[in-house]
């Protein structure tokens, strides 16, 4: 694996080394010893799935608040998202910057988003689907959100959304 860290600390994009044969491929995606070694500990407690069926379908930006912070290992299984990762943690320089990287199922590029870290995705193809793993429980009473369109975020999506939720369109501007 290939660990290419961003412009914000903890946010790393891990790119697949795969090994191939007249058979296909073969690619190790999480191993704790090499996210250690290259100086990114993690160990996921859950894996969980976002099925999208549709072109263009947005999800977040989300993330839990503190002490109930997440750290996320994505990943497109199916298809491809436009990926966004936002440093919301306060006392950070890079507060409210933002990385963006294209995930790609055939690629199995991976992107690890530490806890404080808002995160969301546009669908580039129908039939796209995203896997976390997850390095905590699921607090809904920590979770909290930011519009994908607040001015102050200055995000830059290739496109705007066929398909959200209502929710996602409620969440006050910062």
């Amino acid at each position: 694996m290939i660990f290419e860290p961003t412009l914000i600390p903890g946010v790393v994009v891990i790119r697949p080394t795969p090994h191939a044969d007249p058979r296909g491929d073969f690619a190790r995606l999480w191993c704790v010893e090499q996210f250690t070694k290259a100086g990114y500990p993690f160990l996921p407690t859950q894996i969980s799935s976002s099925r999208n069926h549709t072109r263009h379908t947005m999800r977040g930006l989300h993330w839990q608040a503190s002490p109930h912070g997440e750290t996320k290992l994505v990943r497109a299984t199916a298809g491809r998202v436009f990926d966004v990762t936002v440093d919301m943690r306060a006392k950070s320089p890079t507060r409210h910057h933002s990385v963006a990287i294209e995930l790609d199922a055939t690629e199995q590029t991976a992107v690890l988003i530490p806890p404080g870290c808002a995160h969301g995705f546009l669908t580039l193809t129908d039939a796209a689907e995203v896997i976390y793993l997850i390095d905590s429980q699921h607090a809904p009473s920590a979770g909290r959100g930011a519009r994908y369109d607040d001015p102050a975020l200055r995000l830059d999506w290739p496109a705007n959304p066929a398909v959200i939720a209502e929710r996602d369109l409620t969440w006050p501007q910062l």
